[in-house]
This record gives structure tokens, sequence and C-alpha cells, in this order.
């Protein structure tokens, strides 16, 4: 009897490796670093200022001399206000700065270093073994 085999019948050993390599994916995402709140606050405070005001009064002095005594003078003095001044205050608003508030945005380049890994496959033979690498040249390389 012969045997015929076909390259069906033959067993082989099969090992499957996957080899994996690290690629840097590089994202970016906005995220609140702060939280700013503007407003205007307004503060009381109490001032004292001195301010000279002038009135105008009529004076009349009478002079009644004492009959029995001539050298005897006596004076009365009638006051009458005339005029004054009044103070009027009013509030004036005076602009102490104007604040202009603007949003700027900038980019700049930041470096990032990261270590990617990456597989490779090797083959270590014990004995007199001839290797033969029959594959394209990129696979060559490993």
């Amino acid at each position: 009897m012969s045997e015929n085999h076909t390259p069906q019948d033959e067993k082989h050993d099969e090992i499957t490796f996957q080899i994996h390599k690290e690629q840097l994916e590089v994202n970016k995402k906005w995220i609140d670093t702060a939280d700013v709140t503007i407003y205007k606050k307004k503060y009381t405070k109490e001032k004292q200022i001195l301010v000279p005001v002038t009135c105008e009064d009529l004076i009349i002095e009478k002079r009644v001399k004492n009959p029995e005594d001539p050298r005897d003078i006596q004076i009365e003095t009638t006051c009458i206000p005339l005029s004054e001044e009044q103070i009027e205050i009013k509030l004036a608003l005076t602009v102490l700065n104007d604040i202009e508030i603007n949003k700027n945005q900038y980019e700049e380049l930041i470096q990032i270093n990261e270590r990617l890994k990456e597989e490779k496959i090797h083959i270590d033979t014990i004995g007199d073994v001839n290797v033969v690498i029959d594959c394209p040249s990129s696979l060559a390389d490993t």
C-alpha cells in the first residue's frame, strides 16, 4: 500500500503572536480654571467740612441819657437780620476710571514627552539552526 500525503494531511504546530505598538493620541478639552464675577460695590463714608456763611444784620443803637446825670448813657441795641447765605448741597458724580474688561485667548506650544512601547518578535535558537527569513523588508527589520 502506498500512502499519499496531501498538504491538508500534514500537521503543523502553529502559533500566532500579536505584536503591539503604542501610538500617541492627543486630545484636548476645555476645563474651567477660574470663576470670575465682576460687579461694582458702593461704599458710604461720612465727610465733614466747614463752610463759612455770611449773615447781614441791621443794627440800631439807641442812646438813652439819664436826665439826672448826663454822663450816664444807656445804649439799647436792636438787631434785625436782613439776609444770610444758606448752604445748598448737591452731589455730583465724577468719573474716576473707565474700566474695560475683555477676554483674551492665546495659544502656546507645550512639549509633551511620552515613552511609547513597541513589541518586536525575537527568535532564539539552540544548536546549529539555519534560519531563513522570507518576508517583506518591513517585517525583516524586526
